[in-house]
């Protein structure tokens, strides 16, 4: 089961890297945060496309949480929808897409080798500064961890 996940992981990260490229990647970043249910710490990394349409973006993003005896590894593919707030340096953003979950259980606790792959929906909203700070609040559906909030950075804005 274990290297079943694995190579689904791999090819979940290998279409992600093709579309990012195709979509010429503007900008990176960084970001962590807390979830709720499961109860986690996240980080992660983001890529951030130019307009792909009137202020539309792809921002797909791969986090990593750890916590509540499990280990999530979450490949979203995000999609937002940047608006500049009038004489601020801040845009407000939303948007959401799905993704794709890993999980591992910790085995030490009793749980057998267990390893699932699941899907999700996220809906997202956010702020960010023309300098490249941001904050966020996730909602998931289906199998998404169902709040997150986040802070990061993003380099080359």
């Amino acid at each position: 089961m274990t290297r079943r996940v694995f190579q689904r992981g791999l090819m979940v990260m290998a279409i992600l890297a093709g579309v990012t490229t195709t979509a010429s990647a503007q900008s990176f970043g960084l970001r962590a945060g807390v979830s709720g249910d499961p109860d986690q710490f996240y980080a992660g990394v983001h890529l951030q496309t130019r307009e792909i349409a009137d202020r539309i973006h792809f921002r797909p993003n791969l986090e990593v949480g750890v916590g509540n005896d499990l280990t999530l590894v979450t490949a979203n593919l995000e999609f937002v929808f940047r608006k500049p707030l009038t004489s601020s340096a801040w845009d407000l953003y939303a948007g959401g897409g799905p993704s794709a979950i890993f999980y591992s259980h910790d085995r030490r606790l009793g749980h057998a080798n267990r390893n699932d792959v699941g899907g999700g929906l996220n809906v997202l909203l956010g702020a960010e500064h023309q300098d490249g700070l941001f904050a966020e609040l996730k909602v998931g559906l289906i199998d998404s961890p169902s709040v997150k909030f986040g802070v990061g950075f993003s380099f080359g804005r």
